[in-house]
């Protein structure tokens, strides 16, 4: 009898033991997955959130960039005035750029179109000696450009942030919790348009008469006079220099 009880209270603290060990194993996991849930949480928030700020930074250098191009229009139209059709086309793209409530691809798709107009504008103004000269037109141009270069490093950082926030949302297991943190993918905001990724297409022909290489010439097909027949010059040496002078 003694035996026995002995071995019941030794399995009875054997089996506490192991739901005692069974509850802090149990408990550590749980534990785990809290902290995990609300770092994953915490992490979509941030991401969401830097992807919001990064877009407010291209938003005001996007508006910089519609008052300098309105301006740059006001400036041309001093100088340029019959070039309506030009002018009225920058402006219409410039409206649709600053239309609200766009979305960053929305808005992609008309800052490229506003660029395509406004190259069409500086071709125009390179007719326009006067206008290139104008310090006003010339102080516009860099601002421009240093607005562009600014635009353009929003943006990577912009893309770069939406990457890994819609690299988050979608994979597995942080997925789980995009749902309940309210939290979806972001929209790239890109400039290129189908026509800016061609490669401009330059010809150079520093002897517009002469015909290129594999073309072929204005004797093509034709046989050459043999050499010491009238008319024929020696090899390399032009006919008109075997042409007697008249004071030969």
């Amino acid at each position: 009898h003694t035996a026995y009880r002995w071995l019941r209270i030794r399995l009875t603290n054997r089996y506490r033991e192991l739901v005692m060990i069974f509850a802090i194993v149990f408990g550590v996991i749980i534990l785990g997955l809290v902290l995990w849930f609300f770092g994953a949480y915490n992490g979509l928030i941030r991401l969401r959130n830097q992807v919001q700020e990064a877009w407010a930074q291209i938003d005001v250098e996007l508006k910089r960039r519609h008052d300098l191009i309105g301006n740059l229009v006001e400036t041309v139209k001093g100088y340029a005035q019959h070039e309506r059709g030009t002018l009225e086309a920058v402006t219409q793209a410039r409206a649709a750029a600053m239309a609200p409530g766009q979305s960053p691809a929305d808005a992609g798709r008309s800052e490229a179109a506003l660029t395509q107009a406004l190259v069409r504008l500086n071709a125009v103004a390179e007719a326009y000696p006067d206008l290139k000269a104008n310090a006003n037109f010339t102080a516009l141009q860099q601002e421009l450009s240093s607005t562009e270069d600014r635009i353009a490093s929003a943006r990577r950082y912009y893309n770069a942030n939406v990457k890994e926030l819609n690299t988050k949302v979608e994979s597995i297991p942080t997925n789980f919790i995009a749902g309940p943190a309210g939290v979806t993918k972001a929209e790239y905001f890109e400039l290129e348009s189908a026509v800016e990724r061609e490669a401009p297409k330059v010809s150079f022909d520093p002897n517009p008469g002469a015909p290129a290489v594999g073309q072929a010439g204005p004797y093509a097909g034709q046989q050459l006079p043999p050499a010491g027949a009238p008319g024929a010059g020696a090899v390399g040496q032009s006919p008109v220099q075997d042409a007697p002078g008249p004071w030969q």
